[in-house]
């Protein structure tokens, strides 16, 4: 994907770097009050910028404030079909909002992406995924083939008579973030992977079974429970890491609240 980043503030700028340091080819576009950057391209009005460049990406991240964007965005929608992924990511980094083009535009893969990067919560409104409520955590062995996690993702949920449609994410550690087995079974079972710091599954305040063979390779306590835990939100374990062949499968469940 052609991306761009567009921000108007110093804490914004720090986002925008730290995602460039991942997806080297993002396009920065800062406003002109901020200290030049290498490569960047300076703006004066968010509100003038935006419709010309529309069109030119595939995807645009902007680290403001939503209410800005939305309306700097307003004369140039056209068509869910056609318009860009468009993800507003707030300058202290805590959440990723698919805004526009959530499904076809790719928006909200694009939210997922970004929140892995910089180890925020995404937020996904799209019914058809709103309506998901398990995670699955999974740790696995260097070098698991993708059809090995695959299978050992299908038998736990088959024993536990659950229904992959009802998964909202596979989630690891950030230590298994390059894992090529874990990509391509998230990939072939069309399931959105998450990715939780390390130091975020250090300080999970929910109970969780730890591992001294998993702390010793790669100082955690644990990953498939603690990652399944720490996906979503108001979650609860209900299938405790299951081991199979080198790979721990976990499953949570998010309580979504009554409508009752």
């Amino acid at each position: 994907m052609k991306l761009a980043a567009i921000t108007f503030s110093p804490q914004g700028l720090l986002v925008c770097q730290q995602l460039q340091n991942k997806i080297p080819e993002l396009q920065l576009y800062l406003h002109d009050a901020l200290d030049f950057c290498e490569g960047a391209q300076s703006f004066t009005r968010v509100m003038e910028l935006t419709p010309t460049i529309f069109s030119k990406y595939h995807g645009l991240i902007y680290v403001a404030p939503c209410g800005v964007v939305v309306r700097s965005l307003a004369g140039s929608i056209v068509s869910k079909l056609t318009d860009p992924a468009v993800v507003v990511v707030d300058v202290g980094a805590r959440h990723v909002v698919s805004l526009l083009s959530g499904h076809e535009g790719g928006a909200n893969d694009l939210a997922i992406r970004v929140a892995n990067i910089i180890d925020a919560e995404p937020v996904i409104s799209t019914t058809t995924e709103a309506v998901k409520d398990l995670i699955i955590g999974v740790g696995c062995r260097r070098g698991k083939a993708a059809v090995d996690i695959v299978a050992a993702i299908q038998k736990v949920m088959e024993q536990q008579a659950l229904s992959l449609a009802r998964v909202r994410y596979l989630a690891t550690a950030d230590v298994k973030a390059d894992e090529l087995g874990l990509l391509q079974a998230a990939r072939i079972l069309n399931i959105p992977l998450r990715i939780i710091a390390g130091e975020t599954i250090r300080q999970c305040p929910q109970k969780f079974t730890s591992s001294e063979f998993v702390a010793g390779k790669v100082n955690l306590p644990a990953v498939a429970e603690p990652a399944a835990l720490l996906a979503g939100r108001r979650t609860s374990l209900i299938v405790q890491k299951q081991a199979l062949n080198g790979i721990t499968v976990a499953v949570a469940q998010e309580n979504c609240l009554s409508l009752a």
